[in-house]
């Protein structure tokens, strides 16, 4: 059912849109996400569309402080603790910033490294989510897994998710979402195998860095 993560990563450099799920224990959701530099009109239009969901552009702390993203609320109470900013909208090139286009436009603001903050109007239409830094092996949350894998797929560490309801307004979990993937020819990847993943990666550079020095490195 779940596609192997290095398949997945390969999907993702190359601008392909995935479902992404997470543990039954935790929100047991899936969201349709994509790495934000292949973002168009047509993606966002889709996830709205079929996801029914919030669009939100997960990224990293670092490019939040770059575009002067400041927290949405100074007490974050949220079950999961997904980690709000303020929402925006691109100062100009847009109408009113909820059409597929607008979105689109200023997801490619966001990630694109030339923007600051002075180009983003506040509040907006898009919801930023600033990712835990150490991604998954520190929460193991769509909004990690989301950045982690543009990280690794060679992107810019920022990406785009939306939450699949089913048509009856509920939560789409896994049986649900396995015929969305078959409708709709979408690959779905699993939060767990991504952490399995990491841990595999990690291990194995840390091995190599302890032959290469000829003495354990200090983990932190």
């Amino acid at each position: 059912m779940f596609i192997p993560i290095e398949e997945a990563l390969k999907r993702y450099h190359d601008g392909e849109m995935l479902i992404l799920v997470d543990d039954e224990a935790r929100e047991n959701e899936g969201d349709l996400v994509m790495a934000a530099e292949h973002i168009t009109p047509e993606a966002i239009n889709f996830m709205v569309t079929y996801g029914r969901g919030m669009v939100c552009v997960p990224l990293t702390e670092d490019r939040a402080n770059e575009l002067g993203l400041s927290p949405m609320c100074s007490h974050n109470t949220a079950l999961h603790g997904t980690h709000f900013t303020v929402t925006v909208d691109a100062k100009h090139g847009i109408s009113t910033g909820i059409s597929a286009h607008d979105r689109a436009h200023t997801i490619r603001l966001i990630v694109n490294k030339n923007t600051r903050p002075d180009d983003l109007a506040r509040p907006g239409h898009i919801f930023p989510l600033i990712a835990r830094n150490g991604g998954v092996l520190r929460r193991a949350g769509h909004t990690e897994a989301t950045v982690d894998m543009a990280r690794l797929a060679g992107l810019e560490p920022t990406a785009v998710l939306c939450e699949v309801l089913n048509e009856d307004g509920t939560m789409a979990h896994v049986p649900q979402l396995e015929a969305f993937s078959k409708k709709h020819g979408l690959s779905i990847v699993s939060i767990a195998d991504l952490i399995e993943y990491r841990k595999r990666s990690e291990r194995s550079i840390l091995r190599r860095s302890e032959d290469v020095l000829g003495h354990p490195l200090k983990e932190d």
